[in-house]
């Protein structure tokens, strides 16, 4: 290929519609080399950790993640190389033995809360998005998502949000928001603005 594959990074709090917004993206090039990828997927391997001392992992937090891992798999898929994305086990809390082969594209849509964080993460980005929702509002999806799909209990949500989530945005996500070259408020709704960068990856695909 004789051009360099675009990425576009998509971040913001928990429930703030990120996953909207990349998936909406996805679904305006369905004729065109594009993939997902999320941060999520690599959390750090946590075989050597009891099972006792995983349980205490903190998953909003920038150590969490192998962000060395991800950069190096970025790296492969813009010289058109494939790689071996890892798969996490939740049960377990630690990095399962499956992995996901995926084949490059010419547009790479990263998402996670804190791809933002990492410098070396920021420099491979052609387009960085922030997702910006308000607190009760992403509070009130994550609610609702734990409990749906999740089993959790209202309890159980309220107290990880308030003992964990919360003051992990504040110190982490949210910082990264000054790093973006668009702000969309509200998440998936805004649809002028998901238009907007739409129009902008297409001038990256050299596309009318």
């Amino acid at each position: 290929m004789s051009t360099r594959p675009i990425i576009i990074g998509v971040t913001g709090g928990s429930g703030s519609g990120k996953t909207s917004v990349s998936r909406a993206i996805y679904n305006h090039f369905p004729d065109h080399s594009i993939m997902m990828l999320e941060h999520d997927s690599y959390y750090k391997d946590q075989s050597h950790l009891s099972f006792e001392e995983r349980l205490k992992t903190n998953y909003d937090h920038p150590f969490a993640f192998d962000t060395d891992l991800l950069i190096t798999h970025l790296e492969k898929l813009l010289k058109y190389e494939a790689i071996e994305v890892p798969v996490y086990d939740y049960v377990n809390h630690t990095r399962s033995e499956a992995t996901i082969v995926e084949e490059p594209k010419e547009v790479i849509i990263l998402e996670g809360i804190l791809i933002l964080e990492d410098e070396r993460l920021r420099d491979l980005m052609d387009i960085k998005i922030y997702v910006d929702t308000d607190d009760d509002i992403r509070i009130i999806r994550r609610i609702k998502r734990d409990m749906e799909e999740r089993g959790r209990t209202l309890d159980s949500v309220i107290g990880q949000y308030l003992g964990v989530v919360k003051p992990m945005y504040h110190q982490f996500i949210e910082p990264t928001k000054r790093y973006s070259d668009i702000i969309v408020p509200e998440g998936g709704e805004n649809h002028v603005a998901i238009d907007l960068i739409a129009t902008k990856v297409a001038t990256f695909l050299n596309h009318d």
